[in-house]
């Protein structure tokens, strides 16, 4: 029976990691299947929609930064979890607004070389300014009081892990399956696959695409923001998660296939399941397993396992 507890505690500690991946995996697929637009930043958007839920959700002691030395040695809002989580995706959906306008339009028709430089310097940027503010040191994001115990139900009581996970799960399949049903049963997600396919006959019927791909970036930044909120009290929070977790969110929807939110989903499980099953066996592979398995999809599948397209080199 134990056996049995931790085996399914291993399954759905990796789904809720792989939940993480799907949330920024989906942004990015669809910003770079859609734009053509390699975004480093996006490990950015992660890390500011997780200080601003923390901000929005908590009260925190600042115990470094240039915050602290102002004397805002206490900050947030403690709003509570709910109202951060339904916040937090309309400021991080501003900012990727932003971001388009000012940093994608310019860099939009210019070598991927150019697109990745400009994003992950902004990236850096990003990640410095709030090491200045916040200081360097871990702020505590703690899960919900309501969610912190294993649920009270008979079989799942026994499995010990926090009901946060579980929502984290929930949330992910909620707002990925609304994102899959605009993109492929509205009239605004027929003008972007369209647009993807061939933008001149588009624009030659007088539809201009500049918006719908404004807003496709966005969408893509609120997904980002999401993770931040839903993954900020499983992990660390510091300057540096971002960053952190790009790579991994990069490589889920290079094995799952660029344009497929299918295929980020399930780049996403595969990705969190090896995850959890290596830290729970061989934990100093955990990383290196993620490499082998997109080094291994790449070398049998180079457009990813539910691409079309191979990714340009």
């Amino acid at each position: 029976m134990s056996f049995h507890i931790e085996a399914i505690t291993v399954l759905l500690n990796g789904l809720q990691q792989g939940a993480i991946y799907i949330l920024l995996a989906v942004g990015l697929s669809i910003i770079l299947g859609t734009l053509k637009f390699v975004n480093f930043a996006h490990g950015a958007l992660y890390l500011i929609g997780t200080y601003a839920g923390l901000l929005l959700a908590l009260e925190i002691n600042l115990t470094s930064g240039q915050l602290q030395e102002w004397g805002f040695s206490e900050l947030g809002l403690g709003l509570g979890y709910i109202p951060a989580l339904l916040i937090v995706p309309f400021v991080v959906f501003v900012v990727g607004l932003a971001m388009e306008r000012f940093v994608v339009e310019p860099f939009k028709d210019r070598p991927d070389t150019d697109q990745i430089l400009v994003t992950f310097g902004l990236a850096i940027i990003v990640q410095e300014l709030f090491r200045a503010f916040f200081g360097s040191s871990s702020l505590p994001f703690s899960q919900p009081a309501w969610a912190q115990g294993p649920p009270q139900v008979p079989f799942l009581a026994a499995i010990p892990i926090s009901s946060w996970r579980y929502y984290v799960i929930g949330i992910t399949a909620i707002l990925v399956l609304i994102v899959y049903l605009l993109v492929e049963f509205t009239d605004f997600g027929l003008i972007v696959r369209a647009g993807t396919r061939d933008p001149e006959m588009v624009e030659l019927l007088g539809i201009r695409l500049s918006r719908p791909y404004i807003v496709v970036f966005g969408i893509g930044a609120a997904l980002a923001g999401v993770a931040g909120v839903v993954g900020g009290p499983l992990n660390p929070v510091n300057p540096t998660i971002g960053n952190e977790i790009l790579v991994p969110a990069f490589l889920t929807v290079v094995i799952g296939g660029v344009g497929s939110i299918a295929g980020a989903v399930l780049g996403g499980v595969l990705f969190g399941l090896t995850q959890a099953i290596l830290v729970a066996t061989y934990s100093a592979w955990a990383q290196v397993g993620l490499y082998a398995i997109a080094a291994l999809v790449l070398l049998v599948r180079p457009q990813g396992l539910l691409g079309e397209a191979e990714v340009a080199p």
